[in-house]
């Protein structure tokens, strides 16, 4: 078994009802445990009813850093529900590459949902791009809590700092094919203890599937490349960062 921390496979706009159904029994045939994550109202709902009609998949519930904008008061409600399939908040965080939100509408999303994170002892799915000089001062005013840096693939010095803080590190399909031998030596350097696998699906597509629609299944293909690196066998690898998953996520 594998767990795939972080997919988009419950989103309308990428997959009609028939793929999206194709897609999930893949996974299972696959062996593939999924955690379906919103970024909106609208895709943290379908999120949710996703992992209610299908079993060995999850969902958290969340305003991306792009979509703060439009507001976030919504996701209190969902978390207020306290359904038994939602298991953490996310993704959400800071994103000043694309700046399609303001950075201060950003910063105040960023607080309010990691408020409702501790309220609700949930853990986090971080999205920071561009953005780690403003996001730690804002982490560190939250003591206790926990989480995953999504799609990780900044510098030693921000993972470093990401594992003095406890964090767990998400790692996708971008590491097959990172040709930055800097940034394969930061994939190489996580602890097999704080490293989560995920495929971001639709989005990041490994090698050899690079320019394919991405879906959870190929989540194997990134364990077996790390596990690859660093010699040691498939099992191996899964079994540590599924159970990395289960423990964060309460699954």
């Amino acid at each position: 078994m594998i767990v795939d921390t972080h997919c988009h496979i419950h989103e309308a706009e990428f997959y009609d009802d028939n793929v999206r159904q194709e897609i999930y029994e893949r996974a299972i045939a696959a062996d593939v445990r999924m955690i379906c994550v919103g970024t909106s109202e609208t895709t943290s709902r379908e999120a949710v009813e996703f992992a209610s009609n299908h079993t060995h998949t999850w969902a958290t519930v969340g305003v991306h850093p792009h979509d703060t904008r439009q507001g976030i008061s919504y996701i209190e409600q969902i978390l207020n529900d306290n359904h038994e399939k939602v298991v953490g908040v996310g993704e959400i965080g800071l994103d000043y590459y694309y700046m399609n939100s303001p950075k201060q509408v950003q910063i105040a999303a960023l607080e309010q949902q990691l408020q409702w994170a501790l309220d609700h002892n949930m853990p986090v799915s971080f999205h920071v791009r561009d953005a780690f000089e403003d996001f730690w001062p804002i982490f560190n005013n939250f003591q206790n809590v926990r989480g995953v840096l999504h799609s990780f693939t900044d510098n030693m010095s921000n993972l470093e700092r990401g594992l003095e803080n406890g964090l767990y590190i998400g790692v996708n399909g971008i590491s097959t094919f990172a040709k930055d031998e800097k940034q394969q030596q930061m994939y190489d350097a996580v602890p097999l203890e704080h490293m989560l696998f995920e495929t971001d699906a639709p989005f990041l597509t490994p090698l050899p599937h690079r320019g394919k629609v991405n879906e959870p299944a190929f989540v194997r293909l990134v364990a077996e490349y790390h596990a690859k690196r660093r010699n040691i066998s498939s099992n191996q690898i899964t079994e540590v960062t599924s159970a990395n998953a289960l423990t964060l996520f309460g699954i």
